[in-house]
Order: C-alpha cells, then sequence, then structure tokens
C-alpha cells in the first residue's frame, strides 16, 4: 500500500507534518520501536512507529531519522499521547533526509495503525501472488514452465512469508521455498499427509512435528478416482509452515491455486515418462518371452539414449518387482505400484521432480516391474571397482516403511523383490526371476511393508514361501504346540530357550550367558524340550527341523 493511503484514511487519526512529496512510497509493513538504534530489526519498507522515549535532547532526533533513513523505511509515525505536539527539531530532521512524518493523535492506538496496515498489505500480496499463480498455471497449461511451481514457492515465501515443500508420498523433496527440512521431519509429514488422505477428510490437513505446525494441502494430478486407496501411495502435496486453520478464504483459495499448479507440473511429468514406461514394456515383453540375448541387447542400446542419456559404456542393471494389495477391494494395483516405484527408485539425495526420471518402469496386470540403470548414481550411491553399488532392500525397505505403512493402513500390503546387478542382456531374465521370487519371499512374512533381496534366495528362506500352508501348520504343531502347552500350564520359557539354544550354535555356555542361567538350568530346559517331542538335540536333523519350525511359525 501507498503512505498516501493512510493519510486519506480517517480512522488513522494521522496528520501530515512534512515530506508531501514522498507519499507515493510503499509500505510493506510496520514497526513499533523506541529504541535509539532500530536499524538491525529494519528490512526498509516499513512504517515506523514512535512513542518518543528515545529522545532526551534535540541533538538526537538527527541522529534517529538518519538511521531510519538509512535503513530505506518508508516513512515515521510520532505518537502525540506521551509527549504532547511533535518537537520541531523530529520535523526538521526528517525534513532535511526526506523522510515522511506524521502525528499520531492521541486518541488512536498504535496497535490500530498496524492492525489496519498488516491487513492491507497482506491483501495486496496475495492479490499480487494470486495474479502471478494464473499467469504460471496458464503458462504451464498451454506450454513449458517458465520455473515450473518452484517459482510460484518461492513467491509465497517472499511475499506471503510462508515457507513451503512440495513432498512425495515417501517425503522425498520435489521443490522447496526455504530451508530444507530434515528428513525425518519430511517422512513423518509424508505418513500423517497418507494418513489423513485414507480417512477422506478433504485437506488442508494440520500435524504438529518437533514443536512446528504444517498445513498439508494434498496435489491431485490427472483424472481423479473415488478410491483414494488408487492414489494413496503415490500423491504429491504441499506442506506449508503455518496453521491454516487461522486463514481468510482468500489465502486458502489461493494455496489451493498453488496446488493446482503443482498438479499441472505432476501432470507433465507423468507425461513425459510415457516413453521410458513403454521401453521398459518392451524390454520387459522380450525378456519374458524367452528372446535371444542379442535381440535383448539390440533393444537396451536402442535405448540407452532415453534410460540413461549420457552415460558412458553399457550400464548395470537391477530389476525391481512390487506389488500392491488391498483387502477385500477391486483397487487397480499395477498403475499404482509403477507410479510408487518411480518415486521410490528416485535419487535420493536428487530433489526435484527430475530425479525419478532416471528409471523406467512397466507395469503387468497388477504388479510393476522397474529396470535400474547403475551407472554411478543408483541408490546406495558410490562405485565399487568398476561396478556401482547396487540398490540393497534392506535400505529400500527404511525408506519405504516409515511413511507407506500409514497410506496402507490395515488393508493395504506392499511387498518388493530385489535382483542382484548383471552387466549383460544375458543377465536379465535371471535378474527378472530373482526379483520375481524375492518378492514372493516378502510376500510370506508378517507386516504391511516387506522388501526382499536376492542374497536371500541361496539359503532356505527361498524354500519356506511355497511350503503349503496345511502343510506348514502340521509341521509347527508337531513340533511347537506341546512346547507352547508346557510354557502356558508352567509359565516357563522354553520357546525362547530353544531359540536361544538354536542361535548359538548349540553352544551351552554362550546360550547359558546370553539367558543369564547357569549352564545347568539350560540343560534341565532342553532335556524337558526334549521329552516333551520326542527329539534329541545334539542331533543335527532334530536341530534343523526345530530352526524350520520356529521360521515357519
Amino acid at each position: 500500500m501507498r503512505l498516501r493511503a493512510l493519510l486519506d484514511t480517517e480512522a488513522l487519526g494521522l496528520r501530515l507534518l512534512g515530506g508531501e512529496a514522498e507519499l507515493d512510497r510503499t509500505v510493506r509493513g510496520v514497526m513499533t520501536t523506541d529504541l535509539r538504534d532500530p536499524s538491525r530489526y529494519l528490512n526498509g519498507g516499513e512504517l515506523v512507529l514512535t512513542g518518543l522515549a528515545w529522545r532526551r535532547t534535540a541533538a538526537d532526533s538527527d541522529a534517529f531519522v538518519r538511521l531510519l533513513a538509512g535503513a530505506g523505511v518508508a516513512g515515521l509515525a510520532a505518537g502525540e499521547a506521551e509527549l504532547g505536539p511533535i518537537p520541531d527539531d523530529l520535523v526538521e530532521a526528517c525534513a532535511r533526509h526526506r523522510l515522511p512524518l506524521f502525528a499520531v493523535d492521541e486518541r488512536v492506538a498504535f496497535a490500530a495503525i498496524t492492525e489496519h496496515v498488516v491487513r492491507q498489505v497482506s491483501g495486496e500480496r496475495a492479490g499480487d501472488l494470486a495474479a502471478v499463480v494464473e499467469r504460471h498455471r496458464r503458462l504451464m497449461s498451454s506450454g513449458p514452465a517458465g520455473g515450473g511451481p518452484d517459482a510460484v514457492l518461492d513467491l509465497l515465501g517472499s511475499d506471503l512469508d510462508l515457507r513451503a515443500w512440495v513432498l512425495s508420498s515417501t517425503g522425498r523433496e520435489i521443490g522447496a521455498a526455504g530451508h530444507p527440512l530434515p528428513a525425518p521431519v519430511r517422512a513423518e509429514l509424508a505418513g500423517a499427509q497418507q494418513a489423513a488422505t485414507r480417512t477422506g477428510r478433504p485437506g488442508p490437513h494440520r500435524v504438529a512435528v518437533q514443536g512446528r505446525t504444517y498445513s498439508l494441502f494434498p496435489v491431485r494430478a490427472g483424472a481423479g478416482t473415488a478410491d483414494v486407496r488408487s492414489r494413496v501411495l503415490s500423491d504429491w502435496f504441499l506442506a506449508v509452515e503455518a496453521d491454516a486453520g487461522e486463514w481468510p478464504a482468500e489465502r486458502m483459495d489461493l494455496l489451493q491455486g498453488v496446488t493446482q499448479l503443482i498438479a499441472v507440473e505432476r501432470d507433465r511429468r507423468d507425461a513425459a515418462r510415457m516413453v521410458r514406461r513403454r521401453l521398459a514394456g518392451e524390454v520387459f515383453d522380450l525378456v519374458r518371452g524367452g528372446a535371444a540375448p542379442a535381440e535383448i541387447g539390440a533393444r537396451l542400446r536402442a535405448a540407452a539414449p532415453v534410460l540413461v542419456p549420457g552415460a558412458g559404456g553399457e550400464p548395470y542393471w537391477q530389476i525391481v518387482v512390487a506389488k500392491v494389495d488391498w483387502a477385500g477391494a477391486e483397487v487397480p494395483a499395477g498403475p499404482a505400484a509403477q507410479a510408487l516405484l518411480e518415486e521410490v527408485l528416485a535419487d535420493p539425495a536428487a530433489p526435484g521432480p527430475d530425479a525419478a526420471d532416471r528409471i523406467a518402469v512397466a507395469h503387468a496386470e497388477d504388479k510393476a516391474m522397474a529396470l535400474v540403470p547403475l551407472t554411478g548414481g543408483a541408490p546406495g550411491t558410490g562405485m565399487t571397482g568398476a561396478a556401482p553399488e547396487p540398490l540393497h532392500a534392506e535400505a529400500l525397505l527404511g525408506l519405504l516403511r516409515g511413511p507407506l505403512a500409514r497410506g496402507l493402513g490395515d488393508d493395504g500390503r506392499l511387498t518388493v523383490g530385489v535382483s542382484a546387478a548383471v552387466h549383460s542382456p544375458e543377465g536379465l531374465r535371471g535378474a527378472l526371476e530373482e526379483a520375481r521370487h524375492a518378492r514372493r519371499v516378502a510376500a510370506a512374512r508378517q507386516g504391511r511393508v516387506c522388501v526382499a533381496g536376492h542374497e536371500e534366495l541361496a539359503s532356505h528362506v527361498l524354500l519356506l514361501p511355497f511350503v503349503p500352508d496345511d502343510v506348514r501348520r502340521a509341521f509347527t504343531a508337531r513340533l511347537l504346540d506341546p512346547l507352547r502347552a508346557y510354557d502356558r500350564r508352567h509359565r516357563s520359557e522354553l520357546i525362547p530357550t530353544l531359540e536361544a539354544f538354536l542361535d548359538c550354535d548349540g553352544s551351552w555356555t554362550r546360550c547359558a550367558g546370553r539367558l543369564h542361567l547357569h549352564v545347568n538350568t539350560l540343560r534341565y530346559r532342553i532335556t524337558r524340550i526334549e521329552q516333551l517331542t520326542g527329539r534329541d538335540l545334539a542331533r543335527l536333523e532334530d536341530k534343523l527341523d526345530f530352526f524350520l519350525a520356529l521360521r515357519m511359525s
């Protein structure tokens, strides 16, 4: 707003004492002070309100005004309530430094002036920003965006003092206006957004994390669907460090416009990925159809400029297979798993929507399959000898388990399998089978989010998921039910003792130390286990049976 507008507002009781030629200055804020030197707290453009408590002698006026003029304030308003009429030395000092000076009537509180200025300035900024948002929306709808959503997020910070971030379903930063958020905060916000989305309540959703309040606005890209489960695991959202419950309707409408703008960018990124998705589908069709390695290799080389632009030499490849299951619901799982893998396998160190463009993902029926190039920028990062470090199942589980478990709720499951890295087309068929088997191993486990890697396929865990449920139950019941019944009746701990004994490779000393028992007490418990089951824990075969029974129980 302009200084002239303040003077024209009769309710503010301002009287101009000097600086009529400067009344077109823009007021960007207001500050009340009686400090002798308030310059450290000024940013420029403020209307400074003062009760003149800083003035002891006439010489103080020039020093005070010189500091304000140097800080670039818009004007000075001095109150008459305490000291009466404004002294001439202050009027003269303001004239020398070309600083507009107002007298504030003793009946008008500084708080009334402050409230009026803040309300007017915020309204004008919101109007300006709304126009910018609308202009960006038109640009992004009709052609390449100049700056994309980051430009509007920057305006939220500079014009409305709002710190905002666009985050993915896993908490990865897509865009920001403000300092980066710590990873635990981003993960917590992502989980909160998914949990709120599952309730069906409209946004924004308010959440407190580490003593700060955030308002979460969902970003809806593409055509909406009735069932939130089809998109809850892959949606973006806008996180604003503020309590939107206190906002006027105009500001709420403005933020909704910002989310629509971000949704346009999301649609644009999805459209750009269609080529990568199609190429991935062609490669997987060849691999699953048993095509010759030469044919697969030719297709990979032709697709390399799109899949791994700028990479020198032939990359290593990993395959990741994922499936989302919803209990008792007909929810299309393939596209959701595809969008989720594109996000999850993005370079975690690279912010922005383009970070997911290094992954090519296809989906067939209810599963998604990702072709991950390892060229030195892969998840897990770094180079080990000639080959980049591959993606590890444990690291992937850590990334997924926190935020996505809340989106899955009580009726969803995500299972993921990760292959070993291969360096030739001949290895892709085996890598796909590894990833498929690893996902089945993950599906046999308990939990909403389960991930298994290729390294687990060289042990007994590869066999356990394929044991029929009735065989599994019968096998474990014969060996473990007598021990469970004994523990219930006598409040003993035969099952934990058996687990510890096997985990210590049958070492009496180590097992007794772990359980804090005397060796004779441990021997008594093992003897009781053998009597109840008719097995001999000195025999390798019986040890193995107990081991498998515990794993399958």
